[in-house]
């Protein structure tokens, strides 16, 4: 995992999704965590690959009960000095591929909003979502977070000019599928590839989401809005985000998923 704990040691995950173009993909995110504990009555929260708390440490600020794992010592540590001891929030090192400190049917709600940006293999991310829904009590929602491939061609590939470099390198199928190793830290998916993952499980979705959409391919622009301006691409991004014709060129998207 060195290749992981070398990139968040020196990351600053926070300040990504505190910038005006990432404050879209936590906005988003957020929202649709609110659709899922809507009616729930003292929800118990689980989220895997916490990373620094951007979301479990504002869940528990609120007043809910999470439990926060997180594989990296680093990330654990910012996230527990995010807390002044009152917020009911549990802290722990693990794995996504394992859970087997926690018991089963037990969570509410089960975020994977990190993991499977970094699990090289189909084996893997099964496992991780395997264990996912055997922790969720049955009705319970599943969120889980993807990298996807169609951007990383657009704006890496043809955007940097890195084609050469990449075919070199075999990065590339026939069909335009990128192939990641732990080296080059992040795996792409296609949304076909998550419909697949969630036919091995016992789940039903609820909705698949482009939780940045088309504000990545514009940085610059969003990060210069001034507030009713960006209210409004907000406005604009939520009309547009379930659109199936639009979701596979989104850099993220969240699978909204619930177990049977």
């Amino acid at each position: 995992m060195s290749y992981i704990e070398d990139y968040y040691n020196s990351y600053d995950e926070d300040e990504r999704l505190l910038s005006r173009h990432g404050q879209v993909e936590y906005l988003t995110t957020m929202k649709y965590i609110r659709e899922c504990l809507n009616g729930i009555s003292e929800p118990k929260i689980l989220e895997v690959g916490a990373g620094t708390g951007r979301y479990s440490v504002t869940l528990a600020k609120q007043g809910h009960r999470v439990t926060a794992v997180e594989l990296i010592a680093h990330n654990l540590e910012l996230l527990k000095a995010k807390l002044d001891g009152s917020e009911p929030l549990t802290a722990m090192q693990g794995n996504a591929t394992d859970l087997s400190a926690l018991p089963d049917g037990t969570y509410d709600l089960t975020m994977l909003l990190g993991p499977m940006y970094h699990l090289y293999t189909r084996e893997d991310k099964l496992k991780a979502l395997v264990e996912a829904v055997r922790v969720t009590r049955p009705g319970g929602y599943i969120l889980v977070a993807y990298c996807m491939n169609e951007p990383t061609v657009i704006q890496y590939v043809f955007g940097k000019n890195k084609l050469h470099e990449v075919m070199e390198l075999n990065m590339l199928t026939p069909d335009w599928k990128c192939v990641s190793e732990p080296r080059d830290l992040f795996e792409m998916v296609r949304t076909e590839e998550i419909a697949a993952l969630d036919a091995e499980v016992p789940v039903k979705r609820v909705k698949l989401v482009a939780t940045d959409g088309a504000t990545n391919y514009m940085r610059d622009c969003i990060d210069a809005m001034d507030d009713d301006t960006f209210a409004k691409w907000m406005e604009y991004h939520f009309t547009i985000c379930e659109r199936p014709d639009l979701i596979g060129a989104s850099h993220h998207t969240l699978d909204i998923i619930r177990k049977i």
